[in-house]
């Protein structure tokens, strides 16, 4: 599929290309992640310098050649500079990117996963929520558009939908109080409905909510789980937040 294209998107990744021009990685609604390069974008002076840093949301006009784009021109809505304010949310920002990356998919489109990455790093923006608790849920609802997730509304052992106060990774989801596992977690009645509201959801509404710091902890541990059954790659951005 070659010729001009009008694409949404977000920049997730950008290097070096050689000394002039950078690679960038796009993650756009209508063809998922794609990968554009963009001509003379190290020059100061150059159009497509400021668009082609992480977390320039907007437009992007590519041409599309056999085997990669090339970017043509950007007109960006949101370049997210408060992120870059504050070194715990460049870390947060950095891992939605990384995990962006990690779940895209090349010509599948991704009107869902760009939605979620937004409103995530909008989340961290603002600051009204705990940094931890909006990586917790956007973790797991990229886990839901994914399309592999646990079943967080029914017994994964009887199959019973009342009850419901643990989580067992090995089952694949929850567990009433009469069925067991040996990496059974107990949850509390306000970590379930947490962990049901982030599944159900529509992504628009994801970031209404807060919990208490001992509902936070049993989120953490289910996500912890989780991510390490789904997620076979180590992020960057996380081990310099665990620095902080």
């Amino acid at each position: 599929m070659t010729g001009e294209v009008l694409l949404t998107g977000m920049v997730i990744l950008a290097a070096p290309a050689n000394e002039y021009d950078k690679r960038v990685v796009i993650l756009t609604r209508e063809r998922g992640k794609i990968t554009a390069f963009a001509k003379g974008a190290k020059r100061s002076k150059s159009q497509l310098a400021a668009g082609t840093r992480p977390f320039s949301f907007g437009e992007f006009t590519c041409y599309a050649g056999k085997t990669a784009y090339t970017l043509v021109s950007v007109k960006i809505e949101n370049y997210f500079e408060e992120i870059t304010e504050n070194m715990e949310n460049v870390c947060y920002g950095s891992y939605f990117l990384e995990m962006a990356d990690y779940f895209g998919m090349e010509n599948v489109e991704a009107k869902n996963m760009l939605l979620l990455l937004y409103q995530s790093l909008r989340a961290l923006t603002k600051g009204s929520l705990d940094n931890r608790l909006v990586r917790r849920i956007f973790e797991l609802k990229m886990l839901v558009v994914n399309g592999e997730y646990p079943n967080m509304f029914q017994c994964m052992g009887c199959g019973k939908k009342e009850d419901l106060n643990g989580f067992s990774r090995m089952m694949h989801g929850m567990l009433c109080g009469e069925c067991k596992s040996r990496d059974r977690i107990e949850l509390s009645a306000s970590a379930v409905y947490a962990v049901q509201y982030i599944v159900s959801v529509e992504i628009g509404k994801l970031y209404t909510f807060s919990v208490s710091e001992e509902v936070l902890a049993e989120v953490e541990m289910v996500m912890n789980r989780l991510i390490e059954g789904y997620v076979d790659r180590k992020f960057r951005s996380l081990e310099l937040l665990g620095m902080l």
